[in-house]
């Protein structure tokens, strides 16, 4: 099972770590943050077009299709009660793509990146707390 590690580094700052790379997560102002680094839900949005960006990248150079300047823009609102993101909506600009005759299939292998897989098919979350023996709980 892979892992990935994030440290608390005081100051509502946070470090993860992924194999050889890390970086650092901050919070929103509102949190205690001050903007030393993106937000959990910048990198979870970040993420999302990245992974959708690859999957593209990849079938158009599998098919012929000039992806140079290939963007992909992620849109959302946050929403409270519960705190969430919502209206998320990717935009895929190909500027040099000739691929008017395959919309349909950008648009499949774009929804089958597992970050998008992940939030369209994701029903729990599980939660472990681990602390000193008088504190341990599962959620």
């Amino acid at each position: 099972m892979a892992k990935i590690t994030t440290f608390y580094k005081g100051e509502m700052l946070f470090e993860s770590q992924m194999g050889n790379h890390s970086f650092t997560i901050d919070v929103p102002a509102s949190m205690g943050g001050s903007d030393r680094g993106p937000t959990p839900p910048e990198v979870f949005v970040a993420s999302l077009g990245s992974c959708i960006g690859a999957f593209v990248a990849q079938y158009c150079e599998k098919n012929g299709i000039d992806d140079e300047g290939m963007t992909v823009d992620i849109t959302f609102d946050k929403a409270d009660d519960p705190t969430r993101l919502v209206n998320l909506k990717a935009t895929i600009n190909l500027p040099n793509g000739d691929c008017a005759k395959r919309m349909k299939a950008i648009e499949r292998v774009a929804s089958h990146c597992p970050v998008h897989a992940t939030i369209n098919t994701m029903e729990e979350l599980s939660i472990q707390i681990l602390g000193k023996d008088d504190c341990k709980m599962e959620g």
